[in-house]
């Protein structure tokens, strides 16, 4: 039997194989529960924990890179995952790749062996009554466990504002997400400010093509390379419910059909000619700081290359950094802007936290941070201590008050980039000095930090 004081994690995956870890190796006993084997999810094999279902890669380590800069912060906050995947790393030019199965072999091994954490093979259908626990079920959650929190969100929201609750979307069921680029990327002389009829004032930046522009452009989108759907995505269903398509499937259906959706001239006159252009592409404002761009209405299954390829052809775009790609998938996640503190906790319970997949991060390495986090301040209630999120000029900080933070009306899932940190105090050129300057920003400023608090 665990003593009163424990932490209890629900679901095994990296974040909650993470989360539990990092609270049992600050003396706290941790209660895992894991559904499989005895309930499966559409996209597992195994019983293991940390299954890696989608790829072998943990991302770039190259330490100029957002991931590598990741990798590098959680390194420092002892992460098992980290670990385990050094461990048993393959050949993959600067990306962290793993032997799946040894690699889950492994953090399996650890989390049982650990004479603190007592792991539990049955499925959880409400959120426990146990505090604190960890919510970490990903984004396949099942669908018992997703409805209680629907509902336990709700009433929260009821009581915060009873007017916005009955619109309010508290769990999200599929991703149809447009590139982010670079602001900074964006050859502004090709490009001009202003919103269509003049409302709103000069709020977007367009991108005008003209015919000959838009031609080949269309024809390069009809003909790219996708990514395929998994069996239990239905394309129809997703759409229908987000009210949109990708960007791919709506051009299929007829040449003029972008001109009539996401590339609509209509309101936009180009001041370098006067007159309405072919196509306009629309970047919004996606930070505070003005970082980062958003393709407005460009949802996509493209592979990331033809993402690359296809868009840079947009007059402007000729060198787009491209800090999130699109993509359309079945994913479950909560509007953590509404709902969560920087520390995962949940507005309504702070003895409540929601990690991994499921508070609106994209990738596995971003879902693990997000549970090392949660098991730290887990780790700390348990003690009477007060949970922690690192500094936001880190990395992980960063990511964390974006996720809780960004426009409750517009935010999608987030993965790990430079546009997410504070600019440097002075201005630097060259791309790659920029980041290696930031990077070691980051890394100071967690080395600093990690001394205080973790």
């Amino acid at each position: 039997m665990m003593p009163k004081a424990s932490v209890t994690v629900v679901g095994g995956g990296l974040a909650g194989a993470e989360a539990a870890w990092q609270a049992a190796q600050r003396g706290v006993p941790v209660r895992l529960f894991e559904m499989r084997p005895a309930a499966r999810t559409p996209a597992h094999q195994t019983h293991l924990l940390a299954e890696l279902v989608c790829s072998n890669s943990l991302k770039s380590q190259d330490p100029t890179s957002a991931s590598g800069l990741l990798h590098a912060e959680a390194e420092r906050l002892g992460s098992v995952i980290q670990q385990v995947a050094r461990a048993h790393a393959v050949p993959a030019g600067t990306a962290l790749a793993v032997d799946r199965t040894a690699f889950a072999h492994e953090v399996t091994r650890r989390i049982e062996d650990h004479p603190l954490i007592e792991v539990r093979r049955e499925e959880v259908t409400a959120v426990p009554s146990e505090r604190p626990v960890i919510i970490a079920t990903g984004p396949l959650t099942s669908s018992p466990l997703a409805e209680n929190l629907r509902r336990l969100f709700r009433e929260f929201m009821e009581e915060q504002s009873p007017s916005a609750a009955p619109g309010a979307r508290l769990l999200y069921f599929y991703d149809a997400i447009s590139p982010i680029l670079s602001a900074e990327s964006v050859d502004r002389g090709k490009v001009f400010a202003a919103s269509r009829y003049g409302k709103g004032g000069d709020d977007y930046w367009n991108c005008p093509m003209t015919e000959e522009e838009y031609e080949p452009f269309w024809q390069a989108l009809i003909a790219a390379e996708l990514y395929p759907l998994h069996d239990f995505e239905d394309l129809e269903e997703a759409c229908f419910f987000e009210g949109c398509l990708p960007l791919e499937e709506l051009a299929r259906r007829d040449k003029e059909a972008l001109l009539y959706g996401p590339l609509k001239p209509v309101g936009l006159t180009d001041p370098r000619t006067g007159r309405r252009p072919c196509a306009v592409v629309q970047l919004r404002q996606e930070d505070k700081a003005g970082q980062m761009v958003n393709m407005v209405g460009f949802q996509t299954r493209l592979k990331r290359g033809e993402q690359q390829r296809i868009f840079r052809m947009i007059p402007g775009l000729e060198q787009a950094e491209f800090l999130r790609y699109g993509s359309l998938h079945r994913n479950t996640y909560v509007p953590a802007p509404l709902l969560l503190e920087p520390t995962l906790q949940f507005k309504g319970d702070k003895g409540l936290f929601i990690a991994g997949q499921l508070i609106g991060v994209e990738g596995y390495l971003e879902s693990m941070v997000a549970g090392l986090l949660a098991g730290i301040s887990a780790a700390r209630l348990v003690q009477g201590l007060e949970p922690i999120s690192p500094p936001g000029d880190t990395m992980i900080g960063a990511l964390l008050r974006y996720i809780t933070s960004a426009d409750p009306s517009r935010f999608q899932p987030m993965n790990a980039n430079f546009g997410l940190l504070p600019p440097l105090d002075v201005r630097v050129r060259d791309r790659r000095e920029r980041k290696a300057a930031l990077a070691r920003r980051s890394l100071e400023a967690m080395e600093a930090w990690t001394r205080i608090f973790a």
